[in-house]
């Protein structure tokens, strides 16, 4: 990808001197396997960088490539919401629909309230479901139950038979929402989620390598998941690395897809360009906006991984910054974001024009106590590049 000077777009001649510096560190450290990070300012790409090798345990090792593929987990969540809006637009669904109109087997769940199972005071939205508040509990509440093993039918099957953890608008949760997203987007355009993905979005974008599956052909490019372990050394992570080369049963709207750094930029530019991108629009302007303004009822707080967290809202799958230093993070305000479970990470900031996206393997990558925090480090010494002051 060609980029541009950074002197240019309101950087400094040594911005990405120090960030690099700072990254390559870490890796060298042996605390990650490899990095990428990738900066573009008003549509234009200023910093792009590769370090480190696709497995360490390979000999010889191999470099990790601007190219390379990685799983983007969590990171499947925004494109699976940029789809559901695309279905918004053409009248297929409504903010304020019950989830029953589009999937009747969720009509009369009950909810927990102690020991006993109660009705819903209101039955759960559309709008509640884009924003993990629908009444679904956390992922880790379903582990059991195997949600994935089966397809898209089989999980709406299992979840219909199990009662939801809290009145519906009531409380943040990172759950199923997202998936159960994928199932309504097969059922409304009558297409498998994988074929709408790839002729609404991936092929007119330019997305070439990223998608549920990887062809054999591209094998080489998949840079390896890694774990520490109990002596928090950095070793590969066993069979984890295997991946599908053909279409799997489960299409995983909420975490299945693997990308290159490239591909998920030209997603992200699309969304801070206001849904256009290379002449092509793919959403309103105003549905962009809708994405990333808060809809969480007055009380309610992201708390993905602390209950104390604050400054946070959530719109159409995107978590978005309402107030930087409630949050403690460096992100600019009104920018919005997601990561990854191996530790992907992005944010997009309309305020600065800017897109920050990198990419790392790491088991609980994305946990800040998981791994180096790289999410925060990356905002910091771009806004300080910038000559921003700190939140």
């Amino acid at each position: 990808m060609p980029t541009e000077d950074p002197l240019s777009h309101a950087f400094g001649a040594e911005s990405f001197t120090n960030f690099n510096s700072r990254f390559h560190e870490i890796v060298n450290e042996r605390k990650l396997s490899n990095i990428l990070t990738l900066v573009s300012r008003h549509g234009k790409i200023v910093h792009l960088d590769a370090h480190g090798v696709l497995d360490i345990s390979s000999k010889p090792t191999v470099p990790v490539q601007t190219d390379s593929i990685f799983r983007i987990a969590s990171m499947t969540k925004p494109i699976t919401g940029v789809a559901m809006m695309i279905l918004w637009e053409e009248g297929k669904w409504d903010l304020e629909d019950l989830v029953a109109k589009h999937i009747p087997e969720f009509k009369d769940l009950k909810v927990r309230d102690d020991e006993e199972l109660v009705p819903q005071n209101t039955p759960m939205t559309m709008k509640q479901l884009m924003s993990h508040s629908a009444g679904f509990g956390r992922s880790s509440d379903y582990s059991e139950l195997n949600l994935r093993e089966g397809d898209l039918q089989d999980m709406v099957d299992v979840l219909a038979k199990k009662p939801l953890y809290y009145q519906p608008g009531k409380d943040w949760r990172y759950g199923p929402s997202v998936d159960i997203q994928g199932y309504i987007i097969q059922k409304l355009s009558e297409q498998r989620l994988d074929e709408f993905f790839e002729e609404r979005l991936f092929a007119p974008l330019g997305m070439h390598d990223t998608g549920f599956w990887v062809d054999p052909s591209k094998s080489a490019r998949i840079a390896r998941i890694h774990r520490y372990d109990e002596d928090r050394t950095l070793i590969p992570a066993g069979d984890t690395n295997v991946f599908p080369t053909e279409r799997p049963k489960f299409l995983a709207g909420g975490g299945g897809l693997y990308s290159k750094i490239e591909d998920y930029w030209r997603f992200s530019q699309m969304l801070l360009n206001g849904g256009e991108f290379e002449g092509r629009r793919y959403l309103k302007a105003s549905t962009v906006e809708l994405m990333h303004t808060n809809v969480l009822e007055s009380g309610v707080n992201v708390t993905l991984y602390s209950p104390h967290t604050r400054g946070l809202g959530f719109g159409m799958d995107f978590a978005v910054i309402l107030d930087p230093k409630a949050a403690k993070t460096s992100q600019g305000i009104h920018s919005f974001y997601w990561g990854g479970f191996y530790g992907t990470w992005f944010w997009i900031d309309p305020v600065n024009d800017l897109v920050v996206i990198g990419f790392m393997q790491l088991i609980d990558g994305t946990k800040p106590d998981g791994a180096p925090e790289v999410r925060e480090l990356s905002a910091r010494l771009v806004y300080e590049a910038m000559g921003k002051p700190k939140p």
